[in-house]
């Protein structure tokens, strides 16, 4: 059915145009085949939301091949990846399109893929949509652009409400992956999840696990990348979702009882998370590393947790267990190697500050500091900072400047030194002319000697080197094997 929203709908239907001037072209192109063509789904809400991107999604009752065809005309370039889902993807200028079949899917329960039918209309392809915000279309063929509204989708955005086109139950159970973007959807518009939803997001949490690795990862990356990644965060462990998908997070809620105190280590950790978004700026901007490296860095504690007689807790280690485990989910969300490995380098990092004192480090141990930090030393510096929970504030302010002369000697030896290009004052081919050996483990044995000796002392020079490096084959040479 058409909503029947008067000024509002013909507001509605002047924004959506105004913000999509393509739109009009491309259903042109589709007219012009006997075809029906509506921007749907996000672009739709993004649009009354004032938020519009250059990402548009349509659909039309044209079937793939016929689409393909149409957007091979229209396009700079076409991608047919999605085309057995009934999608081809196209881009003209700088606004890329994607245009689907109606079409109805649902999974097996059983099953990680859906089965996809084409449809005959564009109400039933609105059914199957995930929220009702996401269920209005503009239909872009007719003489008079149609605004489409069948589940009172534009109320609710009004009323900032995340609900279901039909039940939940049977929105939840065609694709389990909606729960996650009912908290995804939360954290990035700031709506509340109608309690029906959220009732059933709870009670159906366990289906979750029948998505795949991929997919889940995709959508926990929208959450935490979003504005409030603490909503989202929040209800994926009020529902239940995070004991499957990142059950590393919801252990973090650990009992305190009256004699042992120690922090709320969950709320911490969130609170870490929002401190370090506050200090993305260093970064460039949003930052996924930083991000993860943050709500992941005191994953290692309940498994540290030990009480301490007369009361007290501590958390040994912490840091070390918490890196192995951030790699293995990691690792079992199917994150990229690069990123593995830098967020595993930041959880086992996050606490060397704390042996710098008030300032006795040596400048061989601040060197060893960067060096262990390599290209995520500003990172370091982000997360360093935002681990600063304290409700003290003389405490937060001493710390803040032991940490700003730890920068300070930072950027001091930096000047002096390079120090993020500390290398050995010989190379491999200096080593072994000095020596006269030939490419073997020896080698590389010397080059560490020789750069802890650079990290101990500074730069040497070569001819110290040189020296350095002679005494110290000559002793490795005559000792008893």
């Amino acid at each position: 059915m058409t909503s029947a929203l008067g000024a509002a709908g013909e507001v509605a239907i002047a924004s959506l145009i105004e913000r999509a001037p393509l739109a009009s072209s491309l259903a042109q192109s589709f007219a012009a085949q006997g075809f029906r063509l509506a921007l749907v789904g996000g672009p739709v809400r993004d649009a009354l939301m004032g938020r519009l991107g250059n990402d548009l999604d349509f659909t039309t009752n044209a079937k793939p091949e016929e689409t393909k065809r149409i957007l091979k005309k229209w396009a700079d370039n076409i991608w047919e990846t999605g085309i057995e889902y009934g999608t081809v993807a196209g881009k003209r200028g700088d606004t890329t399109v994607e245009v689907t079949t109606y079409r109805s899917e649902s999974y097996d329960p059983q099953s990680r893929k859906p089965e996809v039918i084409y449809g005959d209309n564009i109400l039933g392809d609105l059914s199957r949509r995930d929220f009702t915000v996401n269920a209005m279309a503009l239909e872009l063929t007719s003489k008079i652009p149609e605004f489409i509204d069948p589940y009172n989708g534009l109320t609710d955005l009004a009323q900032k409400i995340i609900r279901t086109p039909t039940t939940a139950e049977n929105s939840f159970s065609d694709d389990p992956l909606r729960m996650m973007r009912a908290a995804r959807f939360a954290s990035q518009l700031g709506f509340e999840i109608a309690p029906d939803v959220l009732q059933a997001m709870k009670d159906m949490a366990g289906r979750i696990s029948i998505i795949s690795a991929e997919r889940v990862r995709d959508e926990f990356i929208k959450i935490l990348m979003s504005t409030r990644p603490r909503i989202g965060i929040t209800l994926l462990v009020e529902t239940g979702l995070a004991e499957i998908v990142l059950p590393e997070i919801p252990k973090l809620r650990l009992e305190i009882d009256e004699h042992h105190h120690h922090k709320d280590v969950y709320e911490h950790s969130i609170t870490v998370l929002e401190q370090a978004i506050t200090l993305e700026d260093r970064l460039g901007g949003p930052n996924l590393i930083i991000r993860l490296a943050a709500l992941l860095h005191d994953i290692g504690k309940p498994k540290t947790r030990s009480l301490i007689a007369g009361g007290g807790v501590s958390f040994h280690h912490h840091e070390i267990v918490g890196a192995r485990l951030a790699k293995s989910r990691l690792k079992a969300l199917r994150f990229d190697g690069e990123t593995i490995d830098d967020v595993e380098t930041l959880v086992a990092l996050h606490l060397r500050f704390h042996g710098y004192g008030d300032g006795e480090w040596t400048d061989s141990a601040v060197r060893r500091y960067v060096r262990d930090a390599a290209d995520l030393l500003i990172h370091l510096h982000v997360l360093t900072r935002a681990d600063c929970t304290t409700r003290n504030l003389k405490k937060a302010e001493r710390l803040a400047k032991v940490y700003d002369s730890l920068e300070a000697r930072i950027d001091k030896l930096m000047e002096e030194e390079e120090l993020s290009k500390i290398r050995p004052d010989l190379d491999g081919a200096q080593v072994m002319e000095l020596l006269q050996i030939k490419p073997s483990a020896a080698v590389g044995k010397a080059l560490d000697f020789l750069l802890e000796l650079r990290l101990e002392n500074g730069p040497l020079g070569q001819a110290r080197a040189t020296e350095e490096l002679l005494t110290w084959w000559s002793k490795e040479n005559s000792s008893p094997k």
